[in-house]
């Protein structure tokens, strides 16, 4: 146990970390917390945002326009000219004004959280474009530093073109120098 002062400058004998009289015992910091059980259920975020994206892109179709506009036709006629002991909305269409509300209130935030999930999907695939530029970039910049390098180093390499010129300069030059003349060549054939 250490000391431990307090205001009044008294000194007491504090328990160590693992001596802890109350309480549960500390967790390693390195290690993962182990989940509890909570009050509401459980999910799959991922299970969930696939199946609200698959809903998202069913909402804009042409399928479903034609299915809610059919829907909504046979509603209206069954409603309108069936008895009144067969109907199922009574009342002016409040029924369905009640259902096209409550699939609009699912539908608008499914179509959200799809939209979230292609935006994060947009986000990594537009950091990943902007490395893979910036690693272009780079090798971009290597290889034109290293086509300078080449072309100062070909500065001073000698070329085919240059080779051929100073043979032909040291030709002329011996033929101008020449120690026998041609007539002696011929006596010694």
């Amino acid at each position: 146990m250490s000391p431990e002062r307090h205001e009044r400058g008294e000194v007491r004998e504090r328990p160590a970390p693992h001596e802890r009289p109350h309480g549960p015992p500390r967790v390693r910091l390195d290690l993962p917390r182990v989940k509890r059980r909570g009050w509401l259920p459980e999910y799959d975020p991922e299970a969930f945002g696939r199946t609200s994206e698959r809903i998202a892109r069913f909402l804009g179709t042409g399928r479903f326009i034609v299915w809610m506009t059919v829907v909504i036709i046979l509603w209206v006629v069954w409603n309108t000219t069936v008895p009144g002991h067969l109907r199922f909305d009574r009342y002016p269409f409040i029924f369905l004004t009640l259902m096209l509300s409550l699939q609009a209130s699912y539908a608008a935030p499914l179509i959200l959280l799809a939209q979230n999930r292609q935006d994060d999907r947009d986000r990594v695939n537009l950091e990943q474009d902007r490395k893979q530029n910036e690693r272009s970039i780079a090798d971009t910049e290597y290889l034109t530093r290293e086509i300078a390098a080449l072309r100062m180093g070909l500065g001073e390499v000698a070329t085919r073109d240059w080779i051929r010129s100073e043979f032909q300069e040291l030709v002329k030059e011996l033929e101008q120098r020449r120690v026998f003349p041609e007539e002696s060549e011929e006596r010694d054939r």
